[in-house]
């Protein structure tokens, strides 16, 4: 017993050490050190740690730390470059990137950098490994850690799903199966289940570190027509210090960059809709502090590390509290005063339903997929099957992913798919479109609890760290909630539905307690997504009962 405290006493100087001396960090922040000797004792890691926790320093000190090169996966050319650059201030190994803004002798120099040694860290995006040159240069330098970064991509429950996420599995099996480090700052039950699924990470170590920023006062104001809500919202944030506005579309977007302009307000649109130009000098004038507020969709915001952002306003309401609070982390970071304040209208959801119905597939669609699969005799581009099947390819997509988690194929590092033998197509459709619907199931419940935070008169903030499965007792003293004096804990807990216990119900199946106040419990059951019961008929009709507290592990 002595020797192995003195080996994690020697583990723990040592970690601190390097730290120190070779990156700089004068200490490390809670849940760094326990998430970074997880990786140099051999496990697959997922670490859930909130915006300007230092995820970026858990990879860096345990790839520096382990022999051989480390794979980071990072999904934007914007953020790579930053993490490189911070990488390179370091005496950490010095790092590279790849993308396709590089010519060829700078990939080339970057890959001789990785075979010989003089590069500890690659960043790329994962579409790079579809080119088999980069893949098989990758392998031969053997590298011992796999880290991806914006884990949440892989899932379609995430915020910012992307398919390319879904090729990393092969990537991972290609390279060896080094040891995967998974890292996201936004993860609820749901999401951190399909990261470690998705990756195929083995007996993972799970990190989920606390949720709750402080600083970051939450309000939402609540209205009943469209226009008294347009107008209180745009007083509010011409008022109102630098900061970031969210609205649900592109056209939104516009019409309110340019209602504040009329308003006084310097402020610019941001969306995928615009030239790459001008988004890249929107943003650069923001980040500067040239523009005080830009308003933006989603495309605004992964990588985005403005210290002094001092609010973020939601014009429109998110579709989940996963993006919601996604969004709200990039306001205060630099530990200051900063506040979240979301204008509620319930027609707003409506836009928000709709998205969540949509992407119902057809069991005889993705039989087509399946049979054009099994007919390649070999791998096919998933264009090439939307061409065979005549669908769009984002259908394609969605398809192959849910196959492939019936194992029906297997999605290569290409992005191309290859048929399983022995499968039946008709059989793998159907459990395909089966699992599809229980995403959809899912993410309109998802939607319900975005509502349920909008219109709940208890704690915000204790809302919020419960959906993320984090117990936390009210008030805060830093809601509107709080400060009308309704945030108080509930007085009538009952500890059988604490947070995080799992429980049964008769008609959906195994859940687990994600809130209790006095009169509701919320669920999030594993095939009928969050629920919200009555205490009181719970109690009565004994609609509960507790389940095994191994049947978590699902």
């Amino acid at each position: 017993m002595a020797d192995d405290v003195a080996k994690r006493t020697t583990t723990s100087e040592q970690l601190r050490q390097a730290a120190r001396e070779r990156f700089g960090y004068d200490e490390l922040r809670p849940g760094q050190e326990e998430a970074i000797r997880a990786v140099l004792a051999g496990h697959d890691t997922l670490a859930v740690f909130p915006t300007g926790a230092g995820k970026s320093a858990i990879y860096q000190i345990a790839g520096a730390l382990i022999d051989g090169p480390t794979v980071v996966v990072s999904p934007l050319i914007a953020l790579q470059r930053d993490q490189e650059a911070a990488i390179d201030e370091q005496e950490s190994g010095g790092a590279a990137r790849l993308n396709s803004s590089l010519s060829d002798s700078r990939r080339d120099a970057a890959l001789a950098g990785l075979a010989a040694g003089a590069i500890e860290f690659l960043l790329l995006a994962p579409e790079q490994f579809a080119n088999p040159d980069t893949l098989a240069r990758v392998r031969d330098a053997h590298p011992s850690l796999f880290v991806v970064d914006e884990a949440h991509c892989i899932s379609d429950w995430g915020f910012d799903f992307r398919p390319d996420y879904l090729r990393l599995a092969a990537v991972i099996d290609e390279l060896g199966r080094p040891r995967v480090l998974a890292l996201t700052a936004t993860a609820a039950p749901p999401v951190r289940d399909e990261i470690v699924e998705r990756l195929g990470m083995t007996d993972p170590a799970v990190f989920v570190h606390d949720f709750d920023r402080p600083n970051i006062f939450l309000a939402v104001d609540r209205f009943t027509d469209a226009e008294t809500k347009c107008d209180a919202a745009l007083d509010w944030i011409a008022a109102a210090p630098p900061g970031i506005v969210y609205v649900a579309t592109r056209a939104c977007a516009e019409d309110v960059a340019a209602a504040l302009v009329e308003r006084g307000v310097a402020a610019r649109a941001y969306h995928a809709g615009l030239p790459a130009g001008e988004r890249d000098d929107a943003q650069s004038a923001f980040m500067n502090g040239e523009l005080p507020v830009i308003v933006a969709t989603t495309a605004f915001g992964m990588g985005i590390d403005k210290p002094d952002v001092r609010f973020v306003a939601h014009y429109d309401v998110s579709d989940s509290l996963d993006a919601y609070y996604q969004e709200i982390g990039r306001a205060g970071r630099d530990g200051g005063p900063a506040e979240a304040r979301l204008f509620f209208l319930a027609d707003d959801l409506r836009l928000r339903r709709f998205f969540a119905a949509a992407g119902k597939l057809d069991e005889d669609d993705v039989e087509r997929v399946a049979e054009a699969v099994a007919a390649a005799g070999g791998p096919i581009a998933p264009e090439t099957i939307a061409e065979e099947v005549d669908l769009s390819i984002g259908k394609v997509e969605t398809a192959l992913g849910r196959l492939d988690e019936t194992d029906a194929l297997r999605l290569l590092p290409s992005g191309d798919a290859v048929a399983e033998a022995g499968r039946d197509s008709a059989d793998a459709a159907e459990k395909a479109a089966a699992a599809q619907e229980r995403h959809r199931t899912i993410a309109r419940t998802r939607v319900e609890m975005m509502r349920a935070y909008a219109e709940t008169s208890e704690c915000r903030r204790a809302f919020l760290l419960n959906y993320f499965g984090e117990a936390f007792t009210p008030p805060c003293g830093q809601c509107d909630a709080c400060l009308a004096g309704h945030g108080a804990a509930p007085t009538a807990a009952d500890a059988r539905f604490a947070i995080g216990a799992n429980v049964t119900h008769a008609r959906w199946g195994l859940g687990t307690v994600i809130r209790q106040d006095d009169e509701t419990l919320t669920i999030l059951f594993d095939d009928a997504g969050y629920r919200t019961l009555d205490r009181a008929l719970v109690q009565d009709e004994g609609l509960l009962t507790a389940a095994d507290s191994d049947s978590g592990d699902r």
